[in-house]
């Protein structure tokens, strides 16, 4: 079966918005993996261990993003090549991206593994839960090539305009993964390193699904032995996913300082930002999804050459992110305790989660703007904008407002949360600049 998806036709509404549901449920699914983590290391683990949980999946959540970004090249180049009808140099792209994202695999074992003790202590994880962050960082370090794996799969397959077969692979990896928790954490009573145990079981999981999928699907293009390597193919999707994953890079790193501002604070305020952040991730759900499903709705009709539809995808999209991002934002604010306390019985814990919420829920509306904006830039390989303008974010806005509202002398949580809106309404306000310099300089090349 061919389930290929042609984006240059017929209403743009419901091609994107059916795209954007598997892609959606697949990233709810792997939500879940961390959120599920530290649900039951909440329930049946330590106050440490959810620290521990805290600060350790901050760092994989860097490798995991950054490795994600960086596939978003393999992405745009197999859609864009679909649109050109050039179908034919697709066994290239793949065959290149497998052997980048192979040397990657092993830097980031070497990194993740060998070096888990100062990462720990660089996050300033507290004493208490140090012993447990390291084992957690080391064990994910151990399992970096299942998990780099599953995503260079993932972004084959919406490359390809199907978003079905990943959410069925991760579905099932997510069932393994809350299974392992029970069994590891709740049953052999291993803490941290049982849910870290059991989050790479289940991505190897996920990636022996995602291959025999690929290898019984319907390819509209065949693969030769000639094609693994490294090819001219390499430096097409590195030069469109490089920027993406050096913005994603340095924004994750943005994260992991924020993460130590909040360690300062103490073993609670660790917990409760760690409690904070999965609910976090959960709420950028939508946007994320409209993101990468836009890169690959776009750059499949620039490719047919239809720049007037990839324009209105990009509006459809924020229209969508809008309506959604006010109900979440609605229910972050004001069930912020409600929804921390799925996490964690412990009302400290519980009471700083929903601290952080409160100066963090706006995100959820302005988000829904600038991930659809984002997504039609990497469609249309303005990549190297995408990074400008991630880094202004994160280094000039997000950073020094975070660091500020953290050493004042009355420090919140909820000041510390305003950081991500306040960094995100300023990304806005360029991709906006920069959206009318683009079509003001393509009037310019046609009044010419």
């Amino acid at each position: 079966m061919n389930d290929r998806a042609d984006f240059t036709q017929g209403s743009i509404l419901k091609k994107l918005f059916w795209f954007m549901l598997p892609v959606l449920g697949a990233l709810v699914l792997q939500a879940a993996y961390g959120a599920v983590d530290l649900l039951v290391v909440g329930r049946f683990g330590s106050t440490e261990g959810l620290s521990a949980v805290s600060t350790g999946s901050q760092v994989l959540n860097l490798v995991t993003f950054v490795v994600t970004q960086l596939a978003m090249g393999v992405t745009v180049l197999i859609a864009r090549y679909l649109g050109e009808k050039r179908e034919e140099v697709i066994g290239s792209v793949m065959g290149g991206a497998l052997a980048v994202f192979a040397v990657l695999s092993v830097v980031l074992f070497v990194l993740l593994v060998v070096f888990a003790n100062p990462i720990s202590i660089l996050m300033q994880a507290p004493k208490e839960a140090l012993t447990l962050t390291k084992s957690y960082v080391r064990i994910c370090g151990c399992g970096i090539f299942f998990i780099v794996a599953y995503n260079l799969l993932a972004a084959i397959f919406r490359g390809l305009g199907d978003s079905k077969s990943p959410l069925l692979f991760v579905f099932v990896a997510c069932i393994v993964n809350i299974v392992g928790d029970l069994v590891f954490v709740a049953g052999f009573h291993m803490d941290a390193a049982g849910a870290a145990l059991a989050t790479v079981m289940a991505q190897a999981v996920s990636v022996v699904c995602a291959i025999l999928i690929l290898l019984k699907k319907k390819l509209p293009f065949t693969i030769k032995r000639s094609d693994f390597g490294f090819n001219s193919q390499c430096r097409k999707f590195l030069s469109i996913g490089l920027p993406l994953a050096l913005q994603e890079f340095l924004t994750q790193l943005s994260f992991l300082a924020l993460c130590a501002f909040v360690n300062r604070l103490g073993l609670e305020a660790s917990s409760g930002y760690g409690v904070a952040c999965k609910i976090v991730n959960f709420a950028m759900l939508i946007p994320s999804s409209l993101m990468q499903s836009m890169a690959s709705f776009v750059s499949q009709n620039v490719g047919a050459g239809n720049q007037k539809r990839a324009k209105k995808a990009m509006f459809t999209g924020i229209g969508i992110g809008l309506s959604f991002g006010c109900v979440v934002f609605l229910l972050v604010m004001l069930k912020g305790d409600l929804l921390a306390g799925i996490f964690t019985t412990d009302p400290a814990v519980i009471a700083n989660g929903f601290a952080y919420l409160k100066g963090f829920a706006p995100e959820t509306i302005v988000t829904a703007v600038l991930f659809s904006m984002i997504g039609y830039f990497n469609g249309n390989n303005q990549t190297l904008w995408v990074m400008v303008q991630g880094l202004v974010q994160t280094l000039l806005v997000r950073l020094p407002f975070a660091y500020i509202m953290s050493i004042q002398p009355n420090a919140s949580l909820t000041k510390i949360g305003l950081a991500a809106p306040v960094s995100t309404t300023v990304g806005i306000i360029l991709n906006v600049l920069f959206y009318l310099h683009l079509n003001r300089k393509k009037k310019d090349i046609l009044a010419k």
